[in-house]
C-alpha cells in the first residue's frame, strides 16, 4: 500500500493542478494521497471525485498555519478527514487574509529593491488562493534577477539571518486553537514537521491537548530525527504519519510524489484511526455510565 499524506496544489504554494497530481500519483503507483494545500480545503471535493476517477484514493486534508505563543513560531499542522469541513472555513478565511498581509509587506519590499511590479507577483500566483516566498522568487526569476527559487537570493531576502531579509513572519491563531478547531470540524490533528520546533517542550504539551499524531516519514527529516520520532509516536500511543510535502516546480530539492517511506503499518494505523478512537469514547462513556449507577 503507498501512500503520501502531504501534498500541494497550486491553490496554494504548488505548481500542478489537482487532476495533474492525481495522475502522476497513479503513474508513480501511489494509490492513496491527501491534498494538504495551505488553509485552504477548496481541493478536497474536486480531488476526491477526481481520484475515485482514476483508481486514486484521495483523502480530504489541509495544512493548517498556527503559532506557538511562546516562541513565535509559525506552526503547521496537518487536518485529515474532517466530518464538518465548513467548520474549519472560517479559521481557513482568518490565515489566509493573515498571510494575505504578510505576503503584501515582503512584495513591496522586493517591488523596493527590484523593478517588478506587484501586480506581476500577483499574476505568478495565478490559481493559488494566496501569495506565497516562491511567488515572489518566480518573479524575480522571470525579470532575470535570479536562476532558481531557492539560492542566494532566496537565502538574502527570507533569512533571518540575512541583514538584507524582507522576511516577515505572520502571527496566525495559537496552535492549541488550532487542534480544537480540528477536533471540532471531527478530523484528525497531526503535527507536520515536529524537527523543527524551536519550543523543546511544544510536542510534549500538544500531546496533552489531544494531539493524534506526527509527521514523521518526511524527506525533511534526518534519520537519526525519524528514529527518534517514530519511537516518541509509539510510546505516546499516537499515530505515525509521512508524506513528500510535494510542491512541484517549487520542491526544495528533487522530489516526487511517493518520496516517502511510509509504512504499510502506519497507513493502516491512520485509516482506521478514527474508528478505533470512537469506539475507545463509547466503551470509556459505557464506562461511566455504569459507575454512575
Amino acid at each position: 500500500m503507498s501512500a503520501d499524506l502531504h501534498l500541494h496544489t497550486r491553490l496554494s504554494n504548488g505548481s500542478l493542478g489537482i487532476e495533474d497530481l492525481v495522475l502522476l500519483a497513479k503513474k508513480r503507483g501511489v494509490t492513496t494521497i491527501a491534498i494538504t494545500d495551505h488553509d485552504c480545503l477548496a481541493g478536497t471535493v474536486r480531488g476526491k471525485v477526481i481520484g475515485e476517477r482514476h483508481g486514486i484514493t484521495v483523502i480530504p486534508g489541509v495544512e493548517l498555519s498556527g503559532t506557538d505563543k511562546t516562541t513565535g513560531q509559525e506552526i503547521h499542522m496537518l487536518c485529515y478527514k474532517p466530518d464538518f469541513p465548513d467548520r474549519l472555513e472560517g479559521l481557513c478565511r482568518r490565515s489566509s487574509l493573515i498571510r494575505k498581509k504578510s505576503s503584501h509587506l515582503m512584495t513591496l519590499k522586493t517591488a523596493q529593491k527590484y523593478p517588478i511590479t506587484p501586480e506581476f507577483v500577483v499574476k505568478c500566483a495565478t490559481g493559488s488562493t494566496n501569495v506565497f516566498k516562491v511567488h515572489i522568487m518566480q518573479a524575480l526569476i522571470e525579470n532575470g534577477f535570479a536562476d532558481r527559487i531557492y539560492g542566494d537570493l532566496y537565502k538574502e531576502l527570507f533569512s533571518p539571518d540575512s541583514p538584507n531579509s524582507i522576511n516577515h513572519v505572520p502571527e496566525y491563531e495559537d496552535i492549541f486553537s488550532i487542534i480544537d478547531a480540528i477536533h471540532e470540524a471531527g478530523g484528525i490533528a497531526v503535527l507536520a514537521n515536529p524537527q523543527k520546533c524551536k519550543n523543546e517542550k511544544l510536542v510534549d504539551e500538544l500531546v496533552k491537548a489531544g494531539l493524534d499524531g506526527i509527521e514523521v516519514y518526511t524527506p525533511d527529516m534526518s534519520d537519526e530525527d525519524k528514529v527518534k520520532f517514530a519511537k516518541y509516536a509509539k510510546k505516546h500511543k499516537i499515530l505515525a504519519t509521512g508524506g513528500s510535502n510535494f510542491k512541484g516546480l517549487y520542491n526544495k530539492r528533487v522530489i516526487s510524489v511517493g518520496d516517502c517511506d511510509l509504512p504499510d503499518e502506519c497507513v493502516q494505523e491512520f485509516n482506521s484511526y478514527k474508528a478505533r478512537k470512537k469506539k475507545a469514547e463509547r466503551k470509556k462513556a459505557q464506562e461511566a455510565e455504569a459507575k454512575a449507577e
